[in-house]
């Protein structure tokens, strides 16, 4: 865990203005700027950046929050991910607390074999571009493959040399350790020494999502028909070959835009369709997909386009794997190539608009094409049809989602001609029989982002929240004594014995009244700090939605202009408006209970006291009633 002073000293440091700048072209309107939301295709600027108020919001799709929310929302990171990255960002050391010495050495290591990592990228682009065996050999194969200088650039493709142990020793003379050279696999020891694992090689860094160089695939520039090809780095403390897909830290910006990712099978596919504009493309690098890479991919977006080369052989090897797409949630649909093209020589060969259109228009969904494509090998043959039919409904199976289950069920019933009945029985068969171990995949799948229950109070709770969060510590010079806003609700809210009924209203509520006698509190910033991600995510939301109470008193046509003006007169508005949504609740409970026991017919006493208490409600209800009433709102 991240100590709590540094998560605050990180928020205080982080410039929302900077931070989104980085990502998002911005000019200023006022006191806000503005630029084209990064989270969904727009042609006007929606995207707004409150540096006043250190949040974003976009008025186009609703997305909105902090420096660390954006961060998050933008790279896809974790939490205490999008903390590190802002930490770096402006120096700040972050302190870790109930660290174990294990712990310590093991985040040592990794960071260590990062920064080598790091150093290794450096050492090959500048082989590549500033000596002659690199722009000789390396930038010639590169041109050659048709890889334009942008693509180099942009995934940094480099160039290790030809001699034994040029980077080793390069690695060792600027002070890194034999050890993360051996461990990252960038340098391979034994009875001869140390020298280097992709000497004479074109490079090809691969990184995390958060753009962390974590390992290398490098293609031999050697005519010596005995070097393999390609060698990549070996597994390690920080790369899991099945954990990464290459490019997407390069694509996960365009997945999430256009809310769908196109995955291919090598680098050179990746960076070829990158190179003709679309960008929301990931490979798996040569290996039968994992549930990792399906769930990395489901962090960004449901929907996956798997691109096949002709070779019918190779693509009947790699649909197996393509299930569990299936049973991650995934909607997954498959492009097939020309017979001899491959997805780096198509993409090579066709405009952007070509490549566009050709992917648009021959995408078919992973189940038709899959069922086509083993029922034209099966033909008449009774046998190899049913065992056709048994391979497509175990795929169907796998699928959690009830409704596009049923769906498939019913095209494959029609596609092969047998009942929909015999499918589904057989479906359920198998969902049956795996429906143990299915659950334990199921639960755990990606995270969704927080969400706020809604209650039938949200409305007038979420503007209460927004009131204590905005002007909680301004003065109220009331007749009753002089009081802030947040006295005022916290008050009003403990006399009737209430809480809010949303669980983060009430959260935030219940700490707001124990930091109340704490003379350095200012509720914007405690809130978008604190450590409960659900809790920060929630106050930068509320705090990027502009007069979100007018929706409550549209009468009100002035109020927008002078809100916090008009606190003294609007407040009690807003707390009795309140009180009255919860009581009209709890009369509707006690009428409801008044009917159970007349209908169970023997608890006259029992009634009476419900009565009753119906009764004072009733009292209290016209009371406030009135009170409304002299204040106008209904």
């Amino acid at each position: 865990m991240i100590d709590q002073n540094t998560v605050q000293k990180i928020f205080d440091a982080a410039n929302i203005l900077e931070v989104v700048s980085e990502f998002v072209t911005l000019k200023r309107r006022g006191t806000n700027y503005f630029g084209l939301c990064p989270f969904h295709d727009e042609k006007t600027g929606s995207f707004s950046v409150s540096p006043a108020r250190g949040i974003y919001k976009c008025f186009g799709c609703g997305k909105g929050g902090n420096a660390v929310n954006f961060i998050m929302e933008h790279e896809r990171m974790s939490y205490v991910e999008a903390l590190r990255y802002l930490a770096a960002k402006y120096g700040i050391p972050v302190e870790e607390r109930e660290l174990s010495e294990e712990q310590k050495r093991e985040r040592g290591e990794r960071e260590s074999m990062i920064i080598v990592s790091a150093f290794a990228r450096e050492f090959f682009t500048r082989q590549l571009h500033d000596t002659d065996e690199g722009r000789g050999v390396a930038l010639g194969y590169l041109r050659h493959r048709r890889i334009p200088l942008e693509m180099i650039d942009k995934f940094n493709i480099g160039y290790c040399p030809s001699e034994r142990d040029a980077f080793t020793r390069a690695a060792l003379d600027k002070g890194y350790k034999k050890e993360y050279l051996v461990k990252t696999g960038l340098s391979i020891e034994n009875e001869r020494g140390v020298y280097d694992r992709f000497r004479e090689r074109v490079i090809f860094p691969v990184q995390d999502i958060a753009g962390k160089v974590i390992a290398f695939g490098g293609r031999t520039m050697s005519s010596d028909k005995k070097v393999p090809k390609y060698v990549n780095s070996p597994e390690s403390e920080i790369y899991h070959k099945g954990r990464t897909l290459y490019g997407i830290y390069q694509a996960k910006k365009s997945i999430v835009q256009k809310d769908r990712c196109i995955l291919v099978e090598g680098y050179t596919d990746v960076i070829s369709f990158h190179a003709r504009g679309i960008e929301n493309v990931v490979a798996s690098s040569g290996t039968a997909l994992t549930v990792e890479q399906a769930r990395l991919i489901r962090r960004l977006t449901s929907r996956v386009t798997i691109i096949y080369d002709g070779d019918p052989a190779g693509i009947k090897a790699s649909i197996r794997g393509i299930d569990l797409l299936l049973e991650e949630g995934l909607n997954a649909r498959v492009v097939l190539l020309p017979e001899g093209e491959d997805p780096d020589s198509f993409a090579r060969g066709h405009t952007p608009a070509q490549l566009a259109e050709y992917v648009a228009a021959e995408e078919t969904d992973f189940i038709t094409f899959k069922t086509r494509l083993l029922m034209k090998d099966a033909g008449d043959d009774p046998v190899e049809r049913a065992r056709v039919i048994n391979d497509i409904v175990r795929s169907i199976a796998r699928i959690p989602d009830n409704i596009t289950r049923s769906v498939y069920v019913r095209e494959t019933s029609m596609l092969m001609d047998v009942e929909e009945r015999v499918i589904y029985t057989e479906v359920n068969k198998i969902r049956r029989q795996g429906a143990a171990s299915r659950a334990s995949v199921v639960t755990t799948t990606t995270a969704a982002a927080p969400v706020v229950p809604l209650s039938p109070c949200d409305v007038e709770e979420r503007a209460l929240v927004r009131y204590l969060l905005l002007f909680g510590t301004l003065e109220l010079d009331r007749e009753s004594g002089a009081a802030t806003v947040g006295e005022f609700i916290i008050r009003e809210l403990e006399e009737d014995d209430l809480t809010l009924l949303g669980p983060l209203y009430n959260a935030i509520r219940e700490e707001y009244r124990r930091q109340l006698s704490s003379p350095a509190f200012i509720p914007s910033r405690h809130f978008l700090a604190y450590p409960d991600e659900r809790v920060n995510t929630l106050a930068a939301d509320i705090l990027s939605e502009p007069y979100e109470l007018s929706k409550l008193w549209s009468r009100q046509e002035n109020f927008v202009e002078s809100e916090e003006m008009k606190l003294v007169d609007f407040l009690p508005k807003v707390i009795n408006n309140y009180k009255m949504r919860r009581l009209e609740m709890m009369i509707l409970d006690v009428n409801n209970r008044i009917l159970e026991l007349q209908n169970d017919g023997n608890n006259g006493e029992e009634i009476v006291e419900w009565i009753k208490r119906k009764q004072m409600l009733d009292d209290l209800r016209g009371r406030l009633s009135q009170e409304l009433g002299r204040t106008g709102v209904k």
